[in-house]
């Protein structure tokens, strides 16, 4: 065991294991540690989202989110070919249900074009050829678009990365100091030192900022995902990923049939505050969790810059049957027996003090330490060139 290691990731989701990866195909001779809190890899977003292997559709051009997203679907798709990882290119269809839609749909049309996403326009009827069950005037069809089993991707890379450096579980940060040539971890088990620092905290990136004494202009607000399943007896309801034409202020997709890489359909999810980061039940409430998000002013100022938006999560929470008329906009085949219950996600949501949703991949760099603040979907889809664009700006100048 290293006395001093070259390089320590905190966190072993998705981006964090492929952080550690990059490093090791980098400098194959360095010392690799991961370090995180929980027993297995995949605990939180990576291990409760969709699944789905994005396009770059939706992502504004030549942002972080468009560029990555565009190579990390090719590559997840190499990667799961080479370690034998199930995957399947089912393609998605964004349907538009009215006049306004059609008009969102046209604009996220000129967005595919400028993001080098090939997309193809269809009528209703070409629609509903292709989707029986599914009603629109029209749709998008992302035909690169996929699903895949993350934890799955996360087990093979972990793998990899053991056997060559080492991954401790059970083991959280508790405070992180900066000194010359070397950073020092303060963790439940042990001080670590090491020479350079990627933190993909995720769900704790703010706290995990802050423990470093860097400032902080922005919190993490989680966002409860809720999601219902499918019966068995739909399993071929649908043969793409059905989504809904989403509002182009906010970073959520909207409520979506997805095909999961076992052959069920999830349907969902929604998007409502939560009053816990990282418990998945939908009455869960944490304190600190709950303190902390309603004395961040940011917090405040969403939810008075998106009432509407607000109002109609809070009722899809409280009401399945409103969850369902939803889904029945473009699926009015589907009933209240249909919706299973399945677990929820809770998505990190930066916010900044003012009350904006930070959209983009956020980054922050000191002289030997680099912090992850914000890595929404697409995070999963592109999470192995993140982690290339993270080793040249972790090893490069400041």
């Amino acid at each position: 065991m290293s006395a001093t290691w070259d390089y320590t990731i905190v966190g072993a989701g998705i981006v964090g294991l492929a952080v550690a990866r990059a490093l090791q195909q980098r400098e194959p001779r360095a010392s690799v540690l991961v370090v995180e809190k929980e027993m297995s890899v995949a605990a939180h977003q990576t291990g409760h989202n969709s699944g789905v292997i994005h396009a770059g559709i939706y992502y504004e051009p030549g942002t972080l989110k468009a560029r990555l997203c565009r190579a990390g679907l090719e590559r997840t798709i190499a990667y799961c070919r080479e370690h034998d990882i199930a995957y399947t290119q089912c393609g998605k269809l964004i349907v538009a249900v009215d006049a306004i839609e059609m008009q969102r749909l046209r604009a996220l049309y000129e967005r595919a074009e400028a993001n080098g996403v090939p997309v193809a326009w269809l009528g209703a009827a070409e629609l509903r050829e292709r989707e029986p069950a599914v009603t629109g005037l029209g749709a998008l069809l992302a035909s690169e678009t996929g699903i895949v089993d993350y934890p799955g991707m996360c087990r093979s890379l972990a793998a990899g990365i053991a056997s060559h450096g080492e991954i401790r579980h059970g083991v959280e940060v508790q405070a992180i100091r900066e000194e010359t040539g070397t950073v020092h971890l303060e963790t439940t088990a042990a001080t670590v030192a090491t020479r350079r620092l990627v933190v993909c905290g995720g769900l704790q990136a703010d706290r995990l900022l802050r423990a470093s004494g860097q400032p902080v202009d922005f919190a993490i607000v989680p966002f409860r995902g809720d999601y219902f399943a499918l019966p068995a007896s739909r399993r071929d309801l649908v043969k793409h990923l059905i989504y809904p034409v989403p509002d182009p202020v906010l970073p959520f997709l909207g409520i979506h049939l997805t095909r999961m890489i076992n052959g069920s359909i999830t349907v969902g999810p929604s998007a409502m505050l939560a009053f816990a980061r990282e418990r998945y039940t939908r009455t869960a409430v944490d304190v600190r969790d709950l303190v902390d998000a309603f004395r961040f002013p940011g917090t405040w100022r969403v939810l008075a810059r998106y009432p509407a938006a607000g109002l109609k999560e809070l009722g899809y929470a409280l009401s399945p049957a409103r969850y369902l008329q939803a889904v029945q906009r473009y699926c009015p085949s589907l009933t209240l027996a249909d919706l299973r219950p399945y677990q929820s996600g809770i998505r990190a949501q930066a916010v900044s003090a003012d009350g904006r949703l930070i959209h983009d991949f956020l980054l922050r760099r000191t002289p030997r330490t680099l912090h992850v603040c914000n890595a929404p979907s697409p995070a999963a889809t592109a999470a192995l060139p993140i982690a290339d664009e993270i080793v040249a700006r972790l090893c490069g100048p400041v």
